[in-house]
């Protein structure tokens, strides 16, 4: 049953604001508008979004009380952050003692560069027993006079002794004045770096708090009543209110909005993600059907920020192509947009009649050996997506195709100028711009450890076309641009899930402890409007720094997708047998369950041990799990606390490392419940037990273990 309720998506980006509405049951892109960012809009960029709205329910033909869902995403914090736009922060140290001395030196932190040329505005007072209110007080006035518009407090140890932090807080509260604590932006250990995220956090506060109310209001006289959500660096969403708290974890999400895209539309469970615009190309992983996410440098410094492992080449759609001695010496990193030329491409025969080949400096300081057209029609810029589209590499109706006639006569004349041909030329072009694009594509396969042979390249943004299909061609790697990849942000915050991620360090944590830290997380997702049934949760634990993690993750509504299509027998055994690049009459089907069924084959090796590579399909026939060697055992809800038991025993493994138990996985529902973040068995199964609660007894449960070595 098709549905009138729509999904919206907004990316707010420097230039433009993007919009697109999705269907809410079958997840179909309805409708996409692009409306300048109002940056200096009395408003701001509300201004910006409620346009965009406006103009998409227009076009959807669907009323304001229609949007189930609401999200956006914004650069905002991360300019912020690069222009030096933030406000005076006021950090208060509270200790006595030897501990004073630490907190006493993070006034250093007013030489943070923000810019060149630009610190970091920061007032430093000291309390060395917070509960003298007087002397708090005094603390506050001296920040206050200092300039401060915000105001941090920190602690030793806060985040087991919060009570200090907590009455600066409420101190400064009383004046007015918007605050942070330390313990509440990170439960981690290291007064330092937990200060330095927490002050940075602070310094744009109060320029994120005004666009939140701005964009709550415009949202809500706009008569739209869903909650509305943003987009995290960590690839989910957050509720408004948590963006207020904390604002830093919208900074770096510009490119997880593209992978939130890649992974919810494309279905991508073990691959890379490509978002190439017009001078660069932001490239992250995906692994096992999960962003690859790490703590942030911001400001040059590591933070406890945990965002999106993003690494960013400057090579896209415009970048221009240098040559010096007749051949092609590099690709970028200077674009036509930089240079203020059109792409030579876009151009019309007539425009590129007599054309020439000559170099320019785009910039003063630029070297003089980037190349371009003079002809008829004025100078173009020779661009990766004239070589694109001179190869057919562009397919008809990708946002950056043109006349191919046009682009073999863009590439004309710098063939002749390195005499070659014009497929070679254009061959050697891309050749230069995507080998810097593939040296950064190895080492995130290398650093994550995916399979070279299975790992997919998804290519997204409207410069897709321009880098992608090339560099699957030349490396033998299966490549596809996205659907709709010229919108594919703000399709991923139209489609991203709810997140949140609780971290403590707990030394010798018990399972008591770990499955508290797992229902901290799950409770806060719920309490942004997540449905308490469909969040999903995956622990982590880490012995070496003694860190338990848990990342939960929910939709605003339980979405049961009414597809057209659902893969039968014969298409998920394709799909299982490309991604094991096996025969599919030596795979079989192992497990199942309603959701998801598991197929496997084996290897066998001469002077090693057999493996037995595993791949669970969905019903939509999409890989979502990748087992390089796995064990899988059937059983049901009532029966698996004793049969995964036993299994977790027969498979731990004991030596100089300490206790290891097995990676483990359980397909129960419509869900893939990864545990392979527990070492330790008890706890293991403890956090097992707690994915069956509320289950019927007799409900299939399948389980995938991996031997750890």
């Amino acid at each position: 049953m098709n549905t009138h309720r729509i999904r919206v998506g907004i990316d707010v980006g420097g230039t433009f604001t993007d919009a697109v509405a999705v269907d809410a049951t079958t997840l179909r892109l309805l409708g996409q508008v692009k409306v300048p960012t109002s940056h200096h809009h009395e408003d701001g960029v509300a201004h910006g979004i409620v346009e965009a709205l406006d103009r998409l329910l227009e076009q959807t033909g669907h009323a304001p009380k229609d949007v189930a869902f609401l999200a956006h995403g914004t650069t905002q914090a991360t300019n912020a952050l690069l222009e030096g736009d933030v406000a005076t922060v006021g950090l208060i140290g509270v200790g006595s003692g030897p501990s004073a001395g630490f907190t006493r030196r993070l006034a250093a932190f007013r030489k943070l560069e923000l810019t060149p040329g630009k610190r970091l505005p920061l007032a430093y007072a000291h309390v060395a027993d917070p509960d003298d209110a007087p002397a708090v007080r005094a603390a506050v006035d001296a920040v206050v006079q200092g300039g401060a518009q915000v105001v941090v407090a920190s602690q030793p140890f806060s985040v087991d002794r919060p009570e200090g932090e907590d009455t600066v807080v409420a101190a400064a509260k009383e004046r007015g004045l918007p605050t942070t604590a330390a313990h509440e932006i990170t439960s981690l250990y290291g007064l330092h770096k937990r200060t330095r995220t927490a002050v940075v956090n602070a310094a744009i506060l109060p320029r994120m708090l005004a666009t939140a109310d701005l964009v709550d209001a415009s949202i809500t006289k706009a008569g739209v009543t869903a909650p509305l959500m943003v987009m995290r660096c960590d690839g989910g969403v957050m509720s408004l209110d948590e963006m207020r708290r904390r604002p830093l974890l919208t900074v770096l999400s510009g490119p997880a909005a593209g992978v939130a895209g890649a992974l919810m539309q494309e279905r991508v469970s073990e691959g890379l993600f490509l978002e190439t615009g017009g001078t660069s190309t932001d490239i992250s992983v995906v692994r096992r059907g999960k962003v690859a996410v790490r703590h942030a440098t911001i400001l040059g410094k590591t933070s406890y920020l945990s965002a999106l492992d993003v690494r960013t080449v400057g090579v896209g759609g415009g970048s221009m192509v240098r040559i010096g001695g007749g051949k092609v010496t590099g690709v970028g990193p200077r674009s036509a947009h930089i240079a203020g030329l059109p792409y030579a491409c876009y151009a019309t025969l007539d425009d590129l009649r007599d054309a020439k080949v000559s170099t320019i400096r785009p910039m003063d300081d630029d070297p003089a050996d980037y190349a371009v057209i003079d002809a008829a029609g004025g100078r173009f810029a020779i661009t990766m997506t004239c070589a694109a589209n001179a190869l057919g590499r562009v397919p008809e109706g990708d946002f950056a195709h043109c006349d191919p006639a046009v682009a073999r006569a863009a590439i004309a004349p710098l063939a002749a100028a390195l005499g070659t041909d014009v497929a070679t030329a254009a061959a050697q072009l891309l050749d230069a711009g995507t080998d810097q694009v593939k040296t950064v594509v190895d080492a995130m396969i290398r650093d994550y450890r995916l399979d070279k042979d299975t790992a997919v390249l998804v290519g997204g943004g409207g410069g897709a076309a321009s880098v992608t299909p090339h560099l699957a061609a030349v490396t033998g790697q299966e490549g596809r641009i996205a659907r709709h990849n010229e919108v594919i942000s703000p399709i991923g915050v139209a489609l991203a899930l709810i997140r949140e991620q609780v971290e403590r360090i707990i030394p010798g944590a018990g399972q008591e402890q770990i499955l508290a830290v797992r229902a901290e997380a799950e409770a806060a997702v719920v309490a942004q409007g997540a449905a308490a049934d469909g969040v999903e949760v995956e622990v982590t634990v880490d012995p070496q720094t003694s860190t338990v993690r848990a990342v939960a993750t929910g939709a605003t509504e339980l979405r049961t997708q009414d597809r057209a299509h659902r893969a039968d027998d014969t298409e998920r055994l394709r799909a299982a047998a490309d991604s094991l690049r096996a025969d599919p009459a030596s795979v079989r089907v192992l497990a199942g369950t309603p959701a998801h069924t598991v197929y496997g084959t084996d290897v066998h090796r001469r002077f090693r041990a057999d493996r037995h590579p595993v791949r669970v399909v969905d019903a939509d026939g999409v890989v979502r799990l990748h087992a390089p060697d796995a064990r899988v055992e059937s059983t049901t809800v009532g029966r698996a606390p004793e049969v995964l038991a036993g299994l977790v025993k027969e498979a731990t493994s004991y030596g100089d490392g300490g206790v290891r138990a097995p990676a483990l996985r359980l397909l129960i529902g419509s869900r893939i419940a990864d545990l392979s973040g527990v070492l330790d068995p008890q706890p293991l199964l403890a956090l097992a037990r707690s994915e069956l609660r509320a289950r019927a007894a007799d409900e299939p449960v399948v389980a995938v273990l991996e031997v750890r070595s």
